[in-house]
Order: structure tokens, then sequence, then C-alpha cells
């Protein structure tokens, strides 16, 4: 029997197998974290016709004479490069931008995938949409350790941020000297007030206005009277600055004591720092910060950061970790296994899975609210849908041709 025609047969095969991926990556060219398949090609044991011989001192060398026995696939090699962005504006929809995989929990087996469409289930758990789990590490009272282990990530919507009383804050800004007017005897105090205001909260997350009077006492010193609705907070406080460098001197720690039989407040009061406070000779403008304290808060949206904290989002405009998504790397990602639904096992040559946060260790970073689209390029697939069609068609001639030559050796009978 023709040896061609064996090796045509070698070629219709691993042509055949090249259109059957081909016709794969065409077919998902909109399936959300796709990545794209290559068939490599490589030829099979030769048969020697004629050995090569080395040259000697009378005789030139000879090649050897090797006739090919066909074609085989090689491998089919995955591709892992990044494919194009689409905005969706879901905030549970998100996208690696770089390296690594979401890690998934589907049963007892543990999956990766480049899909980033995910959603809630009945019990707020973030799902894929074959209903494989999310994983990452939970936030505890608003810390996140990513170094514990790992394990479903559950938005508790509904869920309520107890109050928090104010216990310190800070005013910063300048109280301007343009109040002071000097004439050619003693400087003449003009009557000046400067008021700024805070918000402060009791233990039963009550907001309170409580403002702030500075009023000029002379070239150097300011009174600092903290009220409430016109009603003082304690006792007036003297705020001294240097006439040389505009910084505060003293008084710059104000306590704001509240009556022992008001049980919303905490007993030691509020203490605001001061110490930010500067006399120059521009305008004055005061600016209260580092006020802590909240009102009750119910969790009523979620948001993600590029290193993959997931923000929850709350009614008293208070945002706080609720989770962060878990990433994983592999030495060799082409070594994964494929599991279907667009996810990925832990294959014998991928090595093992390194797990850890968004931006670290080679990962990618995050991105909510956009998804990575396949990155099966439709040229190139049609040019290879192409080619792998003529191949298998010049094989099929092979075959033909051989065939033929076949009818005509057993005509030799005739």
């Amino acid at each position: 029997m023709l040896r061609s025609m064996f090796s045509a047969i070698s070629g219709l095969r691993a042509h055949q197998t090249k259109l059957d991926v081909t016709g794969n990556n065409i077919a998902n060219v909109n399936t959300v974290g796709f990545k794209s398949s290559q068939t490599v090609f490589e030829d099979t044991l030769s048969q020697v016709i004629r050995n090569g011989s080395a040259p000697t001192g009378q005789t030139g060398g000879t090649n050897p004479a090797q006739v090919g026995l066909g074609v085989k696939v090689a491998g089919i090699t995955t591709n892992f490069g990044q494919g194009s962005t689409q905005n969706t504006g879901r905030s549970t929809d998100f996208m690696i931008s770089g390296d690594g995989f979401f890690v998934t929990q589907a049963g007892n087996e543990t999956l990766f995938t480049r899909a980033g469409s995910f959603d809630y289930d009945g019990a707020g758990n973030l799902v894929t949409p074959d209903g494989a789990l999310l994983q990452g590490w939970m936030a505890q009272n608003g810390a996140v350790n990513a170094n514990g282990a790992i394990g479903p990530l559950t938005i508790p919507f509904g869920q309520v941020m107890n109050p928090e009383p104010t216990t310190t804050g800070k005013i910063g800004g300048n109280l301007s000297t343009a109040s002071v007017a000097y004439s050619a005897g003693p400087p003449v105090v003009e009557a000046t007030q400067v008021q700024s205001q805070i918000t402060a909260y009791d233990s039963l997350g009550t907001a309170h206005p409580i403002a702030l009077v500075f009023t000029k006492l002379n070239a150097t010193d300011w009174s600092v009277q903290a009220s409430e609705n016109g009603t003082n907070i304690g006792a007036a406080q003297t705020l001294s600055f240097s006439p040389a460098t505009g910084l505060p001197t003293s008084g710059t720690t104000l306590q704001l004591t509240f009556p022992a039989t008001d049980l919303n407040w905490p007993a030691a009061g509020i203490s605001m720092d001061l110490g930010g406070m500067t006399q120059f000779g521009g305008k004055t403008a005061l600016t209260p910060s580092g006020v802590d304290g909240n009102a009750m808060g119910t969790l009523q949206s979620i948001s993600l950061s590029g290193d993959g904290t997931i923000m929850g989002v709350y009614s008293n405009s208070l945002r706080e970790p609720i989770g962060k998504i878990a990433m994983a790397t592999f030495a060799n990602p082409s070594g994964l296994s494929k599991a279907g639904n667009t996810s990925y096992r832990v294959g014998d040559n991928s090595g093992q899975a390194v797990i850890g946060e968004a931006g670290t260790g080679g990962r990618g970073s995050l991105t909510a609210g956009a998804l990575e689209m396949s990155n099966v390029d439709l040229a190139e697939e049609f040019t290879g849908l192409i080619v792998a069609q003529r191949g298998f068609q010049a094989n099929s001639r092979v075959i033909t041709s051989s065939d033929e030559i076949l009818q005509d050796l057993v005509n030799l009978k005739r």
C-alpha cells in the first residue's frame, strides 16, 4: 500500500482537528472571558530509505534519504492574552486587567475563571451564572485579613451599622491678624468673631450641630466657646498664638464636656484639636476635619476598588470594607485543564494555584462595571479556517491520486 495514502489520511485528521479548534474559537467570539486556542502540528516518524555516511579520506559523506509518514497534532495551546473591555455598568461585573484568575467553589471543587460576570443568589452570595461561589476574604470589624483562609463572599444587604458617638475632632485654618488696628499708641482690638460648625453624634446616633465661636481678645489671644442651639457647652478657652510665627502656643485642645445628666454623650466629652490653627495676615478660613462618630446606617450598595476590596456603601454616607476578592496565578496557565462554563481546574503541568490579593505578586488589577470579552481575533480565525480547509482539500487530493495509482496497478493484470 502506498505510504502517501496513509500520510494523507493523517493530514486529514490533523486538519480536521484544526477545523474543530477554529470552529470552537469562532463559536465563542462573544463569550465573556473566553481564551482562544491554536493548533500546532508536527511530523511523525520517517522511514529511512538510505542511511547517511560520514566523509572519509577518499570519499565525501552522504545524507540519509528519509520518507515522512505523515503529520500529527503536537498540541492545542491556549492564548491567555488580554481580551477587549466591555463596559456594563453593573456593580457585580468585575474585569481582570493583567494576569490572574477569579477563584470559585463549585461543590467540593475549586475552579478558576477569567469570566467576571457575577450576581447574587438568595443568600447574598456572589455567584457565577452556573452557581459557583466567588471566593475571597470577608471583613471582620471593618478589616480584611488577606492572609487567612478564603471562603464565599456574601453581601449582607440590610446589615445595620451601629451608631458611634463623637469623641474627637479637629479644626484647622487661619484666623486673620487683620482684625487688629495699630496706631501710635497701644494696639486697638476690633471686636471680631469667627464661627465654625461641626456635626457631632451622641451614643444613639442623633446628630447635633455644634458651633465653635472664636472671639478676638487681643493681638495674640482668641476666646473659643462651643455651643449647641445657643446653649454653651463647657467653659470658654483661650487660644494663644506666637506674634513672631503665627503658630499656636497654648490652648490647642478644647474639651467639650456635657452635663452628667446627659447620658447619651461620652463621660469624657469631645476633644477638639486646635493645633492646626494659624494666625497669619491672610483671610480667615476655618475647616473642621477628623470628626469621628456616625449615625446608624444600613447597607445599600457596594463598590469595588482596584485591589479587589468590596466596599459597602451605607445610608449614613459611610463606606466600610465588606470583603476582598481573592485572585490566583499559575506558573504555567496553559497547563490548566478546561472544566466547562469558561472555568479551569488545576492541571498536571499548570503548577499549584498561588492565591493572593489583586495587584500583588504579578496579579492584575480589578475593575468594576466592566467585563473582559473573548480574545478571539475573527480575521485571524477566518484566515486559519481557509488554511485548514485548503490543507484538508490538498490531503484529500493525495488520497485520490494514490487511489488512481493503485487502480492503474490493478489494471496491469488485464
